[in-house]
């Protein structure tokens, strides 16, 4: 695979019309943590309306910090959508607490249910499925689960999509009973080949449940390398290492174009394609995703979406 699409500045997509992108990165989502918001004085000035926000849930994060965030960006217009992880709730009325007070205090109606990063549970909660099955999120309009591209060896440490697959039917299944638009929403991925054929399989299993796909905003290479370690992205860690040992100058900006272009073409293709909506993982800071994003947008004054 050449280089030149990495290492420019100003990247250009390398397959797909500008229009097929901006088709697939309307209505794109991104992703933030109470201090990278913290670094944001309006959301407003950088993000177009209607984009949904979700707000990560971090161990060690006092609630009151992630509910003054939410109250923050829902007061700008913005529509939120918190972290909910499993295996950090402690009990049934933790969260129900944080259900309502996220409710009534900042008017949420979204969130992302998953099983959370710990590896042991802090209480009786092991699953996102667990979470669901609490009926706590009745009257929620968006409840988006997670899903991996790539596998997760916690889930399956043989390496398989056995367990992950299991559970995405088990959603999709829940999915048919809940008035709710229920959604995946996936960690980051670097390359469309992976990420199509794990969809075409989500199809194959009966999953349809629409994918929203998990891409890292422009940062510098090393950062990449160094969230796709913590976060366990095995194929595209090994693409990332690979590159970096030919790349001479470090300080120069990954862009997703190359990876939203493959995608948006396929979209093009197969109208059919699980992957209705991108969300940005800003892991080289909001404000350059977002430039991003919208400069790409702006070709074709296409406008922000959200479904």
């Amino acid at each position: 695979m050449s280089l030149l699409p990495f290492l420019r500045r100003k990247s250009e997509a390398p397959a797909g019309s500008a229009e097929a992108v901006a088709r697939l990165l309307s209505g794109f989502s991104i992703e933030v943590m109470p201090r990278t918001a913290e670094k944001v004085e309006d959301f407003r000035a950088i993000l177009p309306p209607g984009t949904r926000i979700y707000i990560a849930h971090i161990d060690g994060t006092p609630f009151e910090d992630m509910l003054a965030t939410a109250r923050r960006i829902a007061g700008e217009g913005f529509p939120v959508m918190p972290h909910f992880p499993a295996r950090s709730i402690p009990d049934r009325a933790t969260l129900a607490e944080w259900v309502a007070r996220y409710r009534g205090e900042a008017g949420v109606t979204q969130g992302l249910i998953l099983a959370g990063g710990r590896a042991e549970p802090a209480g009786a909660f092991d699953s996102s499925m667990a979470l669901l099955e609490t009926g706590l999120f009745e009257g929620f309009t968006d409840l988006h689960v997670a899903g991996h591209p790539e596998g997760n060896r916690d889930i399956d440490p043989d390496g398989s999509d056995r367990g992950v697959t299991e559970a995405l039917r088990w959603k999709a299944a829940f999915a048919e009973r809940t008035d709710a638009r229920v959604a995946i929403t996936t960690q980051f991925a670097f390359e469309a080949d992976p990420v199509i054929a794990w969809a075409e399989r989500l199809r194959a299993e009966g999953i349809g449940l629409p994918v929203h796909l998990g891409i890292a905003g422009p940062a510098k290479l090393q950062t990449l390398i160094k969230y796709a370690v913590a976060c366990g992205v095995g194929p595209s860690l090994r693409v990332l290492q690979k590159r970096a040992m030919d790349v001479t100058k470090l300080v120069l900006p990954y862009e997703p174009d190359e990876l939203v272009a493959a995608l948006a073409a396929h979209k093009a293709a197969h109208p059919d394609f699980a992957v209705e909506r991108i969300h940005i993982f800003p892991l080289g800071g909001i404000k350059a995703a977002a430039d991003w994003a919208r400069a790409r947008l702006d070709r074709t004054l296409a406008p922000a979406i959200n479904g």
